[in-house]
């Protein structure tokens, strides 16, 4: 029997095939990785994400930054000043001043806007108002989180006790 001695060119064919062999080899691994990768990171974020308690502690959370229009619901000139100062002392963002719609509100009430009780919750005990005085009214077209309405039980709250 003979043995068969490569011709250059089959040499070079071996070559150039084992060459794609081990670059298509590092491509199939490096895409494996990837994949497991990819697959690692859906699994922890939907692990970690879990609806309801993301929810929950966003809705549990006050705003860094509450912003809020005070309304002189009662009549009586400079009292919306007075809870203004009071309430920026406070860290509060008031960003409107003036009068409601009528002078006869007997209670304070803080409105909720955006349908973050919360927020309205922590105004209201910023100024000493009962919790039950927090109603919410949500809509889209204030771009403040909280209204604040005074009526004529004002100087029974924080900002006139002082």
């Amino acid at each position: 029997m003979k043995e068969r001695i490569p011709s250059d060119s089959q040499s070079t064919q071996n070559s150039t095939g084992r060459t794609a062999n081990i670059f298509l080899n590092v491509i199939i691994i490096l895409l494996a990785g990837l994949i497991l990768f990819m697959a690692y990171s859906l699994i922890t974020k939907i692990e970690g994400l879990s609806p309801d308690d993301e929810d929950t502690n966003e809705a549990n959370k006050p705003s860094k930054i509450i912003q809020l229009e005070v309304l002189n619901g009662c009549g009586i000139s400079g009292v919306a000043e007075k809870f203004t100062n009071h309430l920026r002392q406070n860290n509060f963002d008031v960003v409107q001043v003036g009068n409601y719609s009528s002078f006869d509100i007997d209670n304070t009430l803080v409105v909720d806007r955006t349908g973050k009780r919360v927020n309205a919750l922590k105004v209201a005990e910023a100024l000493g108002i009962d919790p039950k005085n927090v109603i919410q009214q949500i809509n889209n077209d204030y771009f403040l989180d909280v209204s604040l309405i005074i009526g004529r039980d004002f100087n029974h709250l924080k900002p006139f006790k002082n």
